[in-house]
């Protein structure tokens, strides 16, 4: 069989069964390519229509496959990997999946706000460690503090950032937010924070019932963890320094608690899901 045809009867397989796409893909076919690729040892973007798959690999695709519908298992756990900003990450389920948009702006795109040299960076949240990853890798001369309350979190942490060779810049602290950092002042921050409602957490579909409800879930109104870290980012950034902070649906209620606070929404995928603030714009 080739790799196409497989993947064509896959996603009408996960069609019919109506998975959730949302844990590194969007829809069936990618999740299907997804799929067939790992087994090929091959990145989703490089598989080919006429690759040939063996019985071998068929078979244990089709094995991943229907864990996948009678689990709902996210297809990133069943493979142990996870694809964020082009890199490949471990993943299991002491983090949640990788999916931040903040990847997206890493580098290039994030410097129409940088108005200094990134040196230092702190990676707030960090669960598998993908976000302080992407960013030594987008600014090499900086140093990266990368921090989780979760100790299971940051073990995976570990892993990755030993995978991509940058254990020399990269130090993981646990920490509760800022709690453990003293007076450490960063450039740059970084933070895909829990950010789901309770109303939103009870929606959720069975998918992320697999992840670490401590990953997700964010009081009444999805703020709790962004108003702590409104509060105290000012203090642990350095002049004109950056926060850049996802929020994901918890824009409008971010919006209307904060009025006077100019957020800045740039362009990323899922539009007006991440911010950028400067240092001086943020509460005193």
């Amino acid at each position: 069989m080739t790799a196409g045809e497989l993947v064509r009867r896959l996603a009408r397989r996960f069609r019919a069964a109506r998975l959730h796409f949302g844990h590194g893909t969007a829809n069936a076919r990618d999740e299907a390519a997804w799929l067939v690729a790992h087994a090929l040892g091959k990145f989703a973007g490089d598989l080919r229509a006429d690759d040939a798959v063996s019985a071998a690999q068929e078979a244990r695709i089709r094995a991943l496959a229907d864990r996948r519908i009678r689990e709902r298992i996210p297809l990133a756990y069943l493979l142990g990997e996870a694809w964020l900003g082009g890199r490949r990450f471990f993943v299991d389920r002491r983090v949640i999946v990788p999916r931040s948009f903040i990847s997206e702006l890493l580098a290039e795109r994030l410097r129409p706000w940088l108005r200094r040299p990134v040196r230092r960076v702190l990676d707030l949240c960090t669960g598998s460690g993908c976000l302080a990853v992407l960013a030594a890798r987008a600014f090499p001369r900086a140093r990266v503090d990368a921090t989780d309350v979760s100790t299971e979190a940051l073990a995976v942490a570990r892993i990755n950032v030993r995978r991509h060779r940058l254990s020399h810049r990269v130090r993981l602290i646990r920490s509760d937010l800022f709690g453990a950092l003293g007076r450490r002042r960063y450039d740059l921050i970084v933070t895909n924070p829990p950010y789901v409602s309770a109303r939103a957490m009870k929606r959720l579909p069975p998918e992320y019932d697999y992840e670490p409800r401590l990953a997700l879930a964010a009081g009444g109104d999805g703020l709790d963890f962004i108003r702590r870290i409104l509060a105290g980012a000012r203090a642990h950034l350095s002049p004109h320094g950056l926060l850049v902070c996802e929020v994901g649906g918890a824009r409008r209620a971010l919006e209307r608690a904060y009025p006077r606070i100019p957020f800045a929404w740039p362009e990323t995928t899922d539009a007006g899901t991440v911010f950028v603030l400067e240092r001086e714009q943020l509460p005193d």
